[in-house]
């Protein structure tokens, strides 16, 4: 977020932030409703299908006084997913300076779309708490598919994109109609280009529609197709040997 700041100074905030937000509504475990979330923190939820975006919150103050400090505004989505990721941001949109405080930063020194950052990534925080999710992570194997059941108010994308904060070396894929959409580590190295191996798994999970594990000395893969009738998404988890001596990580 800023120059002198580190990665793990910066998840270290937003994780202290998030967790406090859940305290008081302490939920006793996933999934975590980000509606109950925000009436428990003194926001009121409206709806307005007139607005442009899926939700926008007004009236804020500060959030360490738990009392009502904003309203957000929703507009309906027929995906549950969608309605709980936008309650989630507004609630980041409301402790975004809570982070800040953390931080030691003035909100007016930040860059330029900081604060939307900051949002996103509580949102994130707040659906898969740290805690929780990390446990129920390693205990399945990472997957997807069951992290989904058990976290369903967060959509498959969000899950596996929260699998890059934590450990092992992984990479997370994601393919729109047989086109990568999105590629990304949680390594300090350059990203290596698609392997074969994961390219195998990614088409048979794009044909078969079930999905795919396939593993080597390089990496373990595993794939999984989110199809509905009118898209087809493959999200892949790649979890790389980083011993494995190969240029194209240098």
């Amino acid at each position: 977020m800023l120059p002198e700041l580190t990665p793990d100074e910066f998840s270290a905030a937003l994780d202290c932030v998030a967790a406090d937000a859940l305290a008081v509504s302490q939920p006793s475990g996933p999934p975590v409703d980000a509606l109950a979330l925000a009436r428990a923190l003194g926001l009121t939820v409206a709806w307005d299908d007139r607005q442009v975006g899926r939700g926008r919150i007004v009236r804020l103050s500060k959030f360490a006084d738990r009392e009502a400090h904003g309203s957000i505004l929703l507009k309906h989505d027929p995906r549950r997913e969608r309605v709980q990721w936008a309650i989630a941001h507004e609630i980041g949109e409301a402790c975004a300076c809570q982070v800040f405080d953390h931080l030691g930063v003035d909100p007016r020194e930040a860059p330029q779309g900081a604060r939307e950052m900051v949002a996103n990534q509580l949102a994130g925080r707040l659906l898969l708490p740290r805690e929780w999710f990390g446990a129920d992570g390693r205990a399945c194997g990472w997957d997807l598919l069951e992290l989904k059941r058990q976290y369903s108010t967060a959509s498959h994308e969000l899950i596996a994109r929260r699998m890059l904060d934590f450990a092992p070396s992984v990479i997370v894929t994601i393919f729109d109609h047989a086109r990568r959409t999105f590629r990304r580590g949680n390594f300090p190295r350059r990203l290596p280009p698609l392997d074969v191996l994961e390219s195998t798994a990614w088409r048979a999970a794009h044909e078969s529609g079930e999905s795919v594990f396939e593993e080597c000395p390089r990496c373990r893969v595993q794939a999984w197709p989110i199809h509905e009738p009118d898209w087809k998404r493959e999200i892949l988890r790649s979890e790389w040997n980083l011993d494995v001596d190969c240029q194209d990580f240098e």
